[in-house]
């Protein structure tokens, strides 16, 4: 289903509300209905004391008049006085005298007898003739329909009782006022239930917009578009969730794109050994051929046959000693063996072994320092293999006759070995890329080169943590700066 979530959203609201409105109704009609009874008895009770209160005083100001008119005069005075309370009460009033001979009733209804009564009514009024205040539902009988009566005493100021007042109130009047009640309150609920509907709605739409946009997202990054932006901003779980998909998309991207790297390096590496590997087996293959085959015979050819592929043997053994040696550095777990070494004697060493190298071309190598403690935490074999690799280059790009400098530099915490040449220097383009595997310059002075002397030096220096790079100089050649810390903790 296309809006799962937003209908079940919708569903689950609407049956909360639901359920909690029926709850309320019950409880609000059991409440409502009592309290309802409750309101309409004690205002029948008000009525009746204040009409009880009046009679109290009309029976005292009648008196003489009915001793002068006899009872029959008062009681047309009692009739035309009840139907007078009958319609400022609107409800029926019934006054019993004091001996419970005869119930006067108003609104032109005839008088009743005292038998007349329903079983149980009696009592209501004998308790009532003792001063209090009772309410009796036994009259329903009497009354043709279900009635509350309320029988308040009629007491003289002089405290004695005369008689009594019953007021009646038909039930289906007060339960009708709880039916109306009740009407109000299911309206409220019917338009409350309309209008959630709408604000559920437009909140469920809030809530389910975002995931629809982040289920694109995912879609798109399944299928390999890592650039995707779920484009959501809020200050809840589910921004917490977009913010968490972009993240993972950013990563995936440049995971991405380090893969894509990884194997252009991979293919790039293929190639530049295939390449490397092709010229002399090529030419030892092609020797060998003219060897076996006779088409070389003459012994100064034969000599010369052997010693070219004696050459590219000898090279073959150094590339793959690069390589193997490049793979090494490359793995994390190899270790190292760190210690306290004075750069010093390094580079002494690596001067002193590399001036046969130097003697052939007549340069120069000279070192020049300005203090004595250049000590730092290294591999001593290692640091002294990246100077061999800079120094033999710095020498094979030198002119016949030209000068090597070698010099140590101390600056605060930090160590600085610069080695510059005389060479042609290296060309702009090329200098972002000398690191890197296979790359060197295609010329006659570097054809014997691997490509990878400046790849394993870099590798040696991060293994380190120095910092090693190089720069054309101003006047005139090259210059590869090693930069480390002294007295080093550790490395990376």
């Amino acid at each position: 289903m296309k809006n799962k979530i937003r209908f079940r959203l919708l569903l689950y609201f609407s049956g909360s509300l639901l359920v909690f409105s029926l709850i309320i109704g019950l409880i609000f009609t059991s409440l409502f209905s009592r309290h309802n009874m409750n309101v309409h008895k004690a205002e029948l009770e008000d009525r009746a004391t204040n009409i009880a209160r009046a009679l109290g005083e009309f029976w005292v100001n009648s008196a003489d008049q009915a001793r002068g008119h006899g009872m029959a005069g008062q009681g047309a005075g009692y009739g035309a006085y009840l139907r007078f309370l009958d319609d400022i009460a609107m409800t029926d009033v019934w006054v019993v005298d004091r001996n419970l001979n005869q119930i006067t009733r108003g609104r032109g209804q005839t008088s009743l007898g005292y038998n007349d009564l329903p079983p149980g009514a009696e009592a209501v009024i004998i308790e009532s003739m003792e001063g209090k205040i009772t309410f009796s539902e036994n009259f329903g009988a009497l009354m043709g329909e279900p009635s509350i009566t309320v029988a308040a005493p009629i007491t003289l100021l002089s405290g004695e009782i005369v008689g009594v007042v019953l007021l009646h109130e038909q039930i289906e009047n007060i339960r009708s006022a709880t039916r109306n009640g009740l009407a109000i309150l299911l309206l409220s609920m019917v338009t409350a239930v309309i209008i959630s509907f709408f604000i559920t709605s437009a909140l469920a739409e809030r809530f389910t917009k975002p995931l629809g946009k982040m289920k694109a997202a995912a879609v798109r990054i399944s299928g390999g578009d890592y650039t995707v932006k779920t484009d959501i901003a809020q200050d809840d779980e589910i921004g917490e969730l977009a913010t968490a998909l972009d993240g993972m998309a950013e990563k995936l991207h440049a995971a991405s794109n380090e893969s894509s790297k990884l194997e252009k390096l991979r293919r790039d590496f293929v190639a530049n050994i295939s390449h490397e590997l092709r010229t002399p087996v090529t030419v030892i293959r092609g020797s060998l051929e003219a060897l076996c085959e006779g088409v070389v015979t003459e012994s100064s050819m034969v000599e010369d046959y052997h010693r070219q592929m004696l050459t590219e043997s000898v090279y073959l053994e150094r590339l793959i000693s690069d390589l193997l040696d490049l793979a090494r550095l490359q793995n994390p777990d190899l270790t190292m063996e760190m210690s306290e070494v004075n750069l010093k004697d390094t580079a002494q060493d690596a001067v002193r072994s590399i001036r046969r190298v130097a003697e052939k071309k007549s340069v120069e190598v000279r070192l020049s320092y300005a203090d004595e403690g250049f000590i730092v935490f290294g591999d001593y074999g290692r640091l002294r293999q990246i100077l061999l690799i800079l120094l033999d280059n710095a020498i094979k790009f030198s002119p016949v006759g030209g000068l090597v400098e070698v010099v140590l530099a101390k600056a605060q915490d930090k160590i600085t070995l610069s080695i510059r040449d005389q060479g042609p220097g290296i060309m702009a383009e090329d200098l972002p890329y000398i690191f890197e595997r296979f790359y060197k310059q295609r010329s006659e002075t570097n054809k014997d080169g691997t490509g990878l002397g400046l790849a394993i030096a870099k590798q040696i220096a991060d293994r380190h943590s120095a910092d090693l790079k190089a720069a054309n100089s101003p006047d005139a050649g090259c210059e590869f700066i090693l930069s480390i810390s002294s007295r080093s903790n550790g490395i990376d």
